[in-house]
């Protein structure tokens, strides 16, 4: 595996669908695993986060014949909101369940809350047999602010810090984006050496594009943008989707072009667009720059380095 590694595990919008139409792009909602320089990044915990701690489970049970001696599972998880589409799978991540686990959360909650009472409040008690407390795993849950930047150091947790950083250390910086109802969104950028990934979905572009996102992802090598809809249904004269807060393929294709990122990766599609819909997308948008956008599936791998 390289050294910056991101597979698609879920890459679905607004709720999860189980249907045999959509087995080629995948029913499970946003998560993104991000193995980058020996850390585990997780972009998002919808349903697509179940998958991949099922298999992570996997090779911590083979790592050693003794349950005392195998490899712990360390995973930091960046949460962009906390709509149910993006914390579904958090409760089912059977890795939160050991006691060797340590995940590092974090996220932006309103000013008001704090994202620690708020998962507590819509992922368990009540809505689950267990509470926070209860889970045997090491969580850390933490609320971060644009402009925030998180380091991860080789064999350290990661911290928020302003302190200068090394080559081999990974860097995550947070904007915070208020297009998205209700509270808005966080975008994330992952840089390791001179490799930049950046995670841009549930957000709405503007007329012109969305200035403060070209700037922060500007230059990057992969750009993971929201593109739920066909701009015939973003502006459908029954249904518009106008003010949901996301994008459209054109938009996502126009933010692309205005940050010069290398490849645009088209995500959080629309759960009504079957294979054959996301097909047809696809050899519309092939016939303009294939070399430039990648249809998001599950399974997809790119590695960045």
């Amino acid at each position: 595996m390289s050294e910056f590694n991101i597979r698609f595990r879920g890459v679905r919008g607004s709720y999860p669908i189980a249907n045999c139409n959509f087995l080629r792009y995948g029913g499970n909602t946003s998560c993104v695993e991000v193995n980058v320089g020996g850390h585990l990044i997780i972009l998002d915990a919808g349903t697509g986060m179940i998958g991949l701690g099922n298999d992570l489970m996997e090779k911590h049970i083979t790592s050693n014949m003794d349950p005392d001696k195998r490899t712990p599972i360390h995973a930091t998880v960046l949460l962009s909101h906390i709509h149910q589409d993006h914390i579904q799978g958090f409760t089912f991540f059977h890795p939160l369940h050991l006691e060797s686990t340590e995940l590092a959360v974090f996220g932006n909650d309103t000013d008001e809350d704090d994202l620690s009472k708020s998962l507590s409040g819509i992922l368990f008690g009540k809505t689950f047999p267990l509470d926070l407390g209860d889970i045997a795993g090491k969580l850390e849950i933490k609320n971060i602010s644009s402009g925030d930047r998180i380091i991860l150091h080789k064999g350290s947790k990661p911290i928020i810090s302003t302190d200068k950083s090394s080559d081999e250390d990974v860097i995550i910086t947070a904007l915070k984006s208020y297009a998205h109802p209700q509270d808005g969104v966080m975008v994330y950028k992952i840089t390791y050496k001179d490799k930049s990934l950046v995670y841009a979905t549930d957000k709405e572009s503007y007329l012109g594009g969305d200035k403060k996102l070209i700037d922060f992802a500007r230059g990057c090598n992969l750009l993971i943008h929201d593109a739920q809809y066909t701009t015939e249904d973003y502006l459908n004269r029954f249904t518009p989707k106008q003010g949901y807060g996301h994008s459209t393929f054109d938009m996502a294709i126009e933010i692309q072009k205005q940050t010069k990122a290398d490849k645009l990766v088209f995500f959080h599609y629309d759960p009504n667009y079957d294979d054959e819909k996301l097909d047809k997308i696809e050899k519309h948008y092939k016939g303009q720059a294939s070399e430039k956008f990648i249809m998001s599936r599950e399974g997809l791998e790119i590695n960045l380095m």
